[in-house]
This record gives structure tokens, sequence and C-alpha cells, in this order.
């Protein structure tokens, strides 16, 4: 009896689970619709330059972190490991290619994910249970054209440029680990760096950051206009975005990619 329970409870977590996820997918694509057909009739653009100011300069430091170390730590393991075949010359190249298209939009996504993501869900969750969201309804303001379009289009913008920050800082954090340690002559690092990578692999970097900032974007104000359960719904609100953006990104960034080296 006890078996046969258990079994049945984890069908309807199971069941509900799948629900929710459905019913969470319906609500981004209709609030999708709502800031195609209502978001961009008149664009606040101080409200935009706000949430550039909060959402992208005020992350660039983990960014720019998160980017320089990770090139060294590439540079140093791979590095390593191409000199027992003689090859390591060669590091700027798998580096440089691994950063451009992968690393460096997918790691900034991650960390603007983290960051932002939990943000905006926790500040319009604390409005969406302190009644504000209705409040603003009442008055007659709209709250997608108020709240959601500014941070969406603030992602937009500030996420590629973050992208395309992390990118040089990565390349750079491997150059000081290829010149000091590897031995690597400078000048010839960065000539068949410039010569073996193409403009598409920047372009992919780059297109792949501008999906990746509307999923963040999306879900994190989805989850956060939906909060209900006081403090305690915020807090879930705030893990449960975190976790939701990070996986999009990582499964989403295997489309992109498959999508991005089939173009020409």
């Amino acid at each position: 009896m006890e078996q046969a329970s258990q079994a049945v409870s984890f069908t309807e977590r199971t069941i509900r689970s799948v629900q929710g996820l459905l019913q969470d997918v319906g609500g981004i694509v209709f609030l999708t619709r709502d800031i195609v057909t209502r978001g961009f009739r008149r664009i606040e653009w101080r409200l935009v330059l706000q949430q550039l100011e909060h959402l992208g300069w005020r992350s660039l430091t983990i960014v720019n972190l998160t980017a320089i170390f990770t090139g060294m730590v590439m540079t140093l393991q791979m590095g390593i490991f191409l000199a027992q075949f003689g090859a390591k010359v060669y590091i700027n190249r798998v580096v440089g290619l691994a950063i451009l298209r992968e690393l460096g939009p997918v790691l900034t996504a991650l960390m603007i994910g983290g960051r932002v993501g939990a943000g905006i869900a926790a500040e319009l969750g604390s409005m969406a249970v302190t009644e504000q969201l209705d409040a603003m309804r009442a008055l007659g303001a709209d709250p997608v054209r108020k709240l959601v379009v500014p941070r969406i289009l603030a992602l937009l913008i500030a996420l590629p440029l973050l992208t395309i920050i992390a990118d040089a800082l990565g390349i750079f954090g491997s150059y000081l680990i290829s010149v000091g340690e590897l031995r690597v002559d400078p000048t010839f690092y960065f000539s068949s760096l410039f010569l073996w990578l193409w403009f598409g692999d920047i372009l992919s970097g780059l297109g792949k950051s501008l999906f990746f900032a509307y999923f963040i974007g999306i879900i994190a104000c989805h989850i956060g206009m939906n909060v209900t359960g006081g403090a305690d719904g915020v807090g879930r609100a705030t893990t449960k975005t975190v976790v939701a953006c990070s996986i999009t990104v990582l499964v989403s960034d295997f489309f992109l990619t498959k999508a991005f080296w089939l173009l020409p």
C-alpha cells in the first residue's frame, strides 16, 4: 500500500509539474503578445535608460571577472594539454573560438540571469503581492508598457554590449596566460588569431546574446508579475526565475548553435 501511494504521489507531482510548465509557457506567450501589441505604442526611453544603468552598468563587474578568469583558466588547462603534442601555438585559436561563439555569450547570460533575472522577479513580485500592479491598472496605467517593456529593451541593449566586453576580456585573459606562462610570442598570438577567426564567429555570439536577453527578461517578468503568497512567494519566485533562466539559456544555446552553424 505504501509503495502504491508513493507511486500515485509521484505521478500527481509529475502531472502538476507538467501543468505548471505549460501554464508558464502559455503565460509567456500571452505576455509576448501584449508586449508586441501594446508595449511599443509609446516607449518611455527615460525608464529604459534607468533600467540600462541598473541592469547593465551594475552588472559590469561580475561579467568582467567571470570573463577574464574564464579565459585564463581555459588557456592554462588547454595550453598544458596542447604542449604535450607540441601544439601550444594553437591555443589562441582554440580559446578564441570557444570564447566568441560559446563561453562569452553563455557565461554572460548566466551571470545576468542570476543577478538581473532574480532582481526583476523580486521587484515585480513585491509589487504584485502588495497590489501595486492592480493599483496601476485601476489608475489606467499599463504595467506591461511601464514595467515590462523598459526592462526587456534594456536587456536587449545591455546583454550584447556586455558580451562584447566579456569576449574582449576573455581573450585578454587568454593572452596574459599564453604570453606569461606558455611563452607564446605576443605578436604571433594576435596576428594568427585575427587570421583564423571569421566575422561570423563574433556575430554568432552576439546573435545568441539577443535571444538570451529576451528569454531572461520575459521569464523574469512573467514570474514576477504572477507572484502570490506574500514574502514567501517572492522568495520562491526568485529561486524559480534563476533556475528557469539558467536552464533556458543552456537548452536554447544548443539549438541556437546548430542554427548559426547552418547560416552561410
